[in-house]
């Protein structure tokens, strides 16, 4: 089916075809305003029709991509969000920020609090840390008497390169799915490419930028800091429950390179638990029981089970919506995909030879900074150029896992008044927009430039 479209349309004319679909996609989200789920699956309906994709074929090809998405993604992104709101309500977001500025010392508070954000963050949405994070920040700015953009926007820097870079984060296990590449690679990549983008610009630019910018009183807005009325966790209980599942990801990475090497036998059935134990979905749940369990039950709370179920309820909800989109971003990556266009983007971007890593960070970028949802921007630029990588086996295993973070590297940047992110910042935070063009959307650019340097540079070296 995909060849007899590829005959019967030109490469032109299925270029063009795409470049209309993501116009009338952006036109739908933009100025329609029509929400971002509904948008992708008419245009997804309306481009396979398009390219000729027969409609006794039309309902298997939209399901397929939106399925496949979901069957990989639902979980990650459910178990994720379960996680940090356990963290969350228990005080641990306290307990981490409170500790590491002890250690860290009044003076460098900022580095402090950006730390903690960068642990919570690893498995909760930006928007959700940031408003757990806010009391705190409130009130550490109160207490040292110092500007509320010098504590929050260093916290704001580490929540979004996390919400950029690393798995379970929407982006970046979206794009993974669809280019194939593995989740312990993408996070292996998303580590060495996010720790110095955070230090340089999630956290140094955040503090220059915050210097200089004129004194941002502490506002009266109250990020209603969350506790579920016991005593909260040990530090060192916190940071197991947050490293727990970076730890069996790595380990099942590390054993299956190993085998596929040689180095360790492949018919051995202890290795293979640990394998299935750090499944990426697997890691998720064994770690969100363990922090059910330390954070919850030995806590010592009268009705363990019904604040368990509370949080469940509380977590998912919010997420249904970013599964739902990501699973249509799939849907319109599998029309592109069984269409050609795929195909015939590919051949093009081989012609012009513009590199696949380039040309993905470009198509991300350019979403991002036209319809502002990062989401969005990533689940698109992965399903257009996912043909194009598969296309090519050499770029399995680490350069598939380097396209995947330059992809959500552009997704995260060119934050401004379209973003979500933006105005939650802006109005917690209390600051004018103009302050917000100044600092956060600087920060948002330094952070997507540098993190696709590094990620092209990794690339550079591995391929």
């Amino acid at each position: 089916m995909p060849s007899a479209t590829e005959a019967a349309l030109s490469t032109p004319l299925l270029l063009s075809i795409s470049a209309g679909a993501i116009a009338i996609l952006l036109l739908l989200i933009i100025r329609v305003r029509l929400h971002p789920f509904f948008a992708l699956v008419m245009v997804s309906i309306a481009t396979a029709l398009a390219t000729g994709i027969d409609v006794s074929d039309l309902i298997a090809t939209l399901t397929g991509g939106f399925g496949k998405t979901l069957g990989n993604v639902a979980m990650l992104i459910g178990f994720g969000a379960v996680l940090g709101r356990i963290v969350a309500v228990s005080g641990g977001a306290r307990v981490l920020s409170d500790t590491l500025i002890r250690i860290c010392g009044r003076e460098r508070a900022p580095l402090g609090l950006s730390i903690a954000a960068l642990l919570f963050c690893f498995p909760i949405f930006l928007d959700a840390a940031y408003v757990v994070m806010l009391p705190i920040i409130f009130a550490v700015a109160r207490e040292l008497k110092g500007s509320v953009l010098l504590y929050g926007l260093p916290v704001a820097g580490a929540a979004l390169v996390m919400h950029a870079l690393m798995p379970p984060h929407p982006g970046p296990v979206a794009a993974a799915v669809f280019l194939h590449a593995d989740i312990g690679l993408v996070l292996f990549v998303g580590l060495l490419v996010g720790l110095p983008t955070w230090y340089v610009m999630g956290y140094r630019l955040a503090v220059t930028l915050a210097n200089k910018t004129p004194f941002q009183p502490v506002p009266d807005v109250m990020g209603g800091e969350e506790n579920d009325g016991a005593s909260p966790p040990a530090f060192g209980t916190v940071l197991l429950v947050l490293l727990l599942p970076l730890v069996l990801i790595f380990m099942n990475t590390g054993i299956s390179t190993l085998i596929s090497a040689g180095t360790l036998p492949d018919d051995n059935p202890l290795l293979d638990v640990f394998i299935v134990i750090g499944e990426t979905p697997i890691a998720l749940l064994i770690s969100t029981c363990v922090a059910m369990w330390l954070l919850i039950f030995r806590r010592g709370l009268k009705a363990p089970m019904d604040a368990i179920n509370d949080i469940i309820e509380k977590a998912l909800a919010p997420v249904c919506t970013i599964i739902l989109i990501t699973g249509a971003g799939g849907m319109f990556g599998g029309v592109l995909t069984a269409s050609g266009i795929g195909n015939a983007l590919a051949a093009s971007l081989d012609a012009i030879g513009m590199p696949l890593i380039l040309a993905g960070y470009l198509i991300a970028s350019v979403i991002r900074i036209a319809q502002g949802s990062a989401t969005v921007a990533g689940t698109t630029a992965a399903g257009i150029m996912a043909p194009a990588v598969l296309a090519q086996p050499e770029l399995a295993g680490m350069p598939a896992a380097c396209i995947t973070t330059a992809i959500v590297a552009g997704a995260i940047g060119y934050s401004h008044v379209n973003d979500s992110g933006f105005w939650l910042v802006g109005r917690f935070l209390q600051v004018e927009t103009r302050t917000m063009l100044r600092t956060w959307s600087v920060m948002s650019v330094g952070i997507s430039l540098m993190a696709f340097a590094l990620a092209w540079a990794i690339f550079a070296l591995v391929s």
